[in-house]
C-alpha cells in the first residue's frame, strides 16, 4: 500500500482511500485481517486515532468488520448484493427527497430501468418467480387492505419482476428505482389511483411473462408508466384547483 500522505489533506481520508484501493485491487483479500492500529500508524507515521478515524469510514461503508478478542482486529467484509441493495436503497431514498426530484423525471427513470429487465424475465422467469406475481395480485385484491399494504404490495409486485431477470447487477442497481422511488409515486397518487386497473395492468404483465412474450410485456409496463404519469397530472390538477 501507498502510504505517503498529502499534508494538505484530511490524512484519516487518505488512509482510508489507500485501504480501499487495496481491497478492490485483491491485495487485501476477502476475510484477510488488516494490520493493527499500531502498525497502519507506524506505516503512514499518523497517530492512532487518526487511523482509527479512517477504519471507522470503511466500516461505514461495509469495507471492513471489527472483531474483538486475542483473535480479533479489523477484517475485509464480504460483501452481499442484498447489502448493497440495502445501501442503495438507502442512498436513492435521501437522493431524492433531499433533491426535489419532479414526479415525471422519476417516473421517466424509474420505467426506463426496470423496462431493461423485462425481455430478460420473459427469458427466465420460473414457475417461483411467476407464483410471487400472482401471490402479490391477489394480495392487492384483497378486500380492506389498507393503502399502506397495497403500496408495499405495489413495491414487492416490480421487485420481484426485476429478480425474474435473473441477473444480480440489475437487482442491484434497480433497488433504489424500485424500492424508494416508486414508494414515493405511491405516496402522490395513492388517493387518485384506481386499485382495479394496476391490478389488471399487474394481471397482464404477469401473463406475457408467463407466456415469454416480451412485446406484450413491455406494452403492459408502458401503460402503467403512462397511467402513472396520468395520476401524477390529475394529483396537481386537484392541488391547483384548491389553491
Amino acid at each position: 500500500m501507498k502510504t505517503d500522505l498529502d499534508s494538505e489533506r484530511d490524512y484519516s481520508q487518505q488512509i482510508a482511500q489507500t485501504i480501499r484501493d487495496a481491497i478492490i485491487s485483491g491485495d487485501l483479500p476477502v476475510d484477510g485481517r488488516l494490520p493493527s492500529e499500531s502498525d497502519l500508524a507506524t506505516r503512514f507515521n499518523v497517530s492512532r486515532p487518526t487511523v482509527r478515524e479512517a477504519l471507522k469510514r470503511l466500516a461505514a461503508q461495509n469495507l471492513i468488520r471489527t472483531r474483538r478478542g486475542a483473535t480479533g482486529g479489523a477484517f475485509v467484509n464480504r460483501l452481499s448484493f442484498a447489502q448493497a441493495q440495502e445501501h442503495m436503497v438507502t442512498t436513492a431514498t435521501l437522493l431524492l427527497s433531499m433533491n426535489a426530484v419532479d414526479f415525471e423525471t422519476a417516473v421517466e427513470a424509474r420505467f426506463a430501468l426496470e423496462r431493461a429487465c423485462v425481455p430478460l424475465a420473459c427469458m427466465r422467469r420460473t414457475p417461483a418467480h411467476l407464483a410471487g406475481l400472482r401471490a402479490e395480485i391477489a394480495r392487492q385484491g384483497t378486500d380492506g387492505l389498507s393503502d399502506e399494504d397495497f403500496c408495499a404490495s405495489d413495491v414487492a409486485f416490480h421487485r420481484a419482476l426485476v429478480d425474474a431477470a435473473g441477473n444480480p447487477v440489475l437487482s442491484w442497481h434497480l433497488a433504489g428505482a424500485v424500492e424508494a422511488m416508486q414508494p414515493l409515486m405511491n405516496m402522490i397518487t395513492f388517493t387518485a389511483r384506481s386499485r382495479a386497473r394496476i391490478i389488471a395492468l399487474h394481471e397482464g404483465l404477469t401473463h406475457a411473462l408467463d407466456a415469454g412474450e416480451t412485446p406484450p410485456a413491455l406494452a403492459a409496463l408502458d401503460a402503467l408508466a403512462a397511467y402513472t404519469l396520468e395520476l401524477g397530472s390529475e394529483i396537481r390538477a386537484r392541488r391547483g384547483a384548491r389553491r
